[in-house]
């Protein structure tokens, strides 16, 4: 159920058609020079054949979620053997969602609703060192005992380019890949303004105010994981909303 790109290459036939589109997109934004996609390490994790790649249906319906905890899974048991740059990406079929109009708040709605089933299908204990509470700055989204930032994005952005894709997008990255690269070192403070001044670029606004270090004080990696298309954010995380006590 997963698949490297290098797999991908090799067997796009046998895939079905929404599949092959939306792969092949993601292919040209990775590789597209002329406007470089902001985040290095996914761009680095592509070329190197690190990152791996998952397909689900529509995130409204319950096999999404299902395909989605055995996707997160699977990944959690090779991330590491894939190398430094290593993410999930899980393309969702959005072709029953066309007919629908759906702004960036309903789709944040969507991906906070299916963030929470996963997490309900969850059977392991949350990590002792990961913060229970979204509103604590170190906290973050765990499954089967990792610890992953998580990415959105949707067809309904537009002014936020860099979280604009045709099909409903979630990205994994396991807390492990940013220990040599956040601001304690000089390889993430070198990094961080790199990916800043081409987010600039790639999106023709300001980078959102969320987005900060995972470990800062007035950091919150809820925030980050969904972006509006302006500077506005929620008050409250929805995966407090749900009320159900994380397993210990």
């Amino acid at each position: 159920m997963l698949c490297s790109k290098s797999w991908i290459d090799q067997h796009m036939e046998e895939l079905n058609p929404w599949q092959q589109s939306a792969f092949t997109h993601f292919r040209a934004v990775m590789c597209d020079e002329q406007h470089p996609y902001p985040c290095v390490p996914g761009k680095q994790g592509f070329q190197t054949d690190t990152l791996r790649f998952g397909f689900a249906e529509d995130p409204r319906k319950d096999e999404a979620a299902v395909k989605l905890v055995s996707l997160l899974k699977q990944y959690g048991e090779i991330s590491r053997e894939t190398g430094n740059y290593a993410s999930l990406v899980v393309f969702f079929n959005s072709g029953e969602m066309a007919g629908d109009v759906h702004s960036v708040e309903s789709y944040q709605h969507i991906f906070w609703d299916l963030l929470n089933r996963v997490h309900e299908m969850d059977d392991k204990p949350w990590p002792d060192d990961i913060a229970q509470d979204p509103h604590d700055h170190t906290w973050e989204f765990c499954f089967d005992g990792e610890p992953y930032f998580a990415f959105c994005a949707t067809p309904a952005h537009h002014d936020r380019k860099s979280r604009h894709f045709p099909n409903f997008l979630l990205a994994f990255q396991p807390r492990w890949v940013f220990d040599e690269i956040n601001s304690s070192t000089a390889f993430g403070q070198k990094l961080k303004k790199v990916i800043r001044n081409r987010l600039i670029k790639y999106d023709d606004i300001e980078p959102h105010p969320s987005l900060k270090w995972y470990g800062q004080e007035d950091n919150y990696e809820w925030k980050q994981y969904y972006l509006s298309d302006d500077d506005s954010s929620m008050s409250k995380c929805p995966f407090l909303n749900k009320h159900k006590k994380i397993k210990s």
